[in-house]
């Protein structure tokens, strides 16, 4: 076997492609789309690469065959906000083959130690964590939209080479055909009655007001929680919301203000993969009209919370469940959604883990985040102290 950088077209090609050779009867990866992957690596495109870097490599077999790929990255807004200098790796896909996967490691690990990093986290996104960010450990059902979706045996790939857990990230699903218990509603209707109180849906007529909004709780929501926390960039928003603009529905993105100030917020997308499973990772002509065709015809009957936050002076109020009550009449007039996926939350936040719990959705899938230490005699430390006994968790 051999490992080769990726430098030009025919081996980004190799590396864009190698997904669908290993996943071509796996009925619930969805391909993502070819330009998705080339503008994460693109420096003009992706704005992390102001304030860091990447690679990327595939490994080849005896016949010239790509068996693995692999991303290295770093981002020096968070070198130090961590008791570790840790880069990533993500984009990781492989045969079941110890000796492909742990080269595919070990050249990842060399250049980020090349860079003066002394640790590497993975698999993770070169960019947010709505995407590509964690690896399946519990749930290989259907991929949403947004989460990653990786063969069973990565699992061992990552934990033999020396990963070790750093924070595990739940997945709850909500069936609409099942009633919400009683005092949830109780609740959410008390916080939608009361003085102060009020609530309203994005509309893009006023895009600035609501990203503000959403930096605002989401900064001062994540400060307390997060030890590495990163003020979250209003031009990062704008470039989501514009991207995702041919299936966002505004009235699944809903904010609560007390006295007029912005104190919550919780973004639902379509999830498209039910759209995007069809396409195979390509978006030409043909594609398009195919996606507003099975769009227009109500394919998609599952929505996935995206992200969500609530300032710290608001968090067990009720307000989250002011939301959902907004939502409720929302979907009066979308039959055809049938279900919610709230994803993800940390096994460190209790308080959200609660709250999906409260709305009667059961534990569907768990991801967990690495973390490889280069000196093995350095103490590993995990994210946050672990504040959720998984096997408790309905569903488990």
């Amino acid at each position: 076997m051999k490992i080769i950088p990726v430098s030009d077209r025919k081996t980004e090609k190799l590396f864009i492609d190698l997904p669908r050779r290993l996943y071509r009867n796996d009925p619930n990866f969805v391909m993502p789309f070819n330009n998705d992957i080339r503008k994460a690596f693109n420096r003009d495109k992706n704005s992390y690469f102001s304030h860091g870097d990447a690679r990327r490599w595939i490994v080849l077999d005896e016949k010239g065959k790509t068996v693995g790929r692999i991303a290295a990255f770093y981002d020096n807004n968070k070198d130090q906000a961590d008791y570790v200098k840790s880069g990533g790796c993500g984009f990781f896909e492989c045969i079941d083959d110890r000796q492909a996967a742990f080269l595919l490691f070990d050249t990842a690990r060399d250049w980020l130690s090349k860079n003066s990093y002394e640790a590497m986290t993975g698999p993770i996104n070169f960019g947010e964590s709505d995407n590509n960010w964690g690896c399946l450990v519990h749930g290989f059902v259907p991929q949403g939209f947004g989460m990653t979706y990786n063969l069973p045996y990565y699992r061992q790939l990552f934990e033999t080479y020396g990963f070790k857990l750093y924070y595990r990230q739940f997945s709850f699903h909500l069936d609409l055909e099942k009633p919400f218990p009683e005092r949830f509603w109780k609740i959410a209707e008390w916080i939608n009655k009361r003085p102060g109180y009020s609530f309203r849906h994005f509309d893009y007529r006023e895009t600035e007001k609501f990203v503000q909004d959403m930096v605002s709780v989401h900064d001062q929501a994540w400060k307390e929680l997060k030890a590495d926390f990163t003020p979250m960039n209003p031009d990062t928003v704008y470039d989501v919301m514009n991207r995702a603009k041919p299936i966002i529905d505004p009235e699944l993105i809903w904010f609560a203000y007390y006295n007029d100030e912005p104190i919550a917020f919780f973004v639902f997308f379509p999830d498209a993969n039910q759209i995007f499973r069809h396409l195979n990772g390509k978006l030409h002509l043909i594609n398009k009209i195919r996606f507003v065709i099975m769009k227009k015809n109500k394919t998609i009957t599952r929505l996935r919370g995206i992200v969500a936050g609530v300032v710290p002076k608001f968090q067990n109020s009720g307000v989250e469940s002011g939301i959902f009550w907004q939502l409720r009449e929302v979907m009066e007039h979308r039959k055809h959604i049938r279900e919610f996926e709230l994803s993800w939350v940390g096994d460190f936040n209790p308080k959200m883990i609660s709250l999906y719990m409260a709305t009667g959705a059961y534990h569907a899938k768990t991801h967990h985040t690495y973390r490889y230490l280069f000196n093995p005699d350095q103490k590993f430390i995990r994210f946050m102290p672990e504040a959720v006994d998984e096997s408790k968790i309905p569903g488990y």
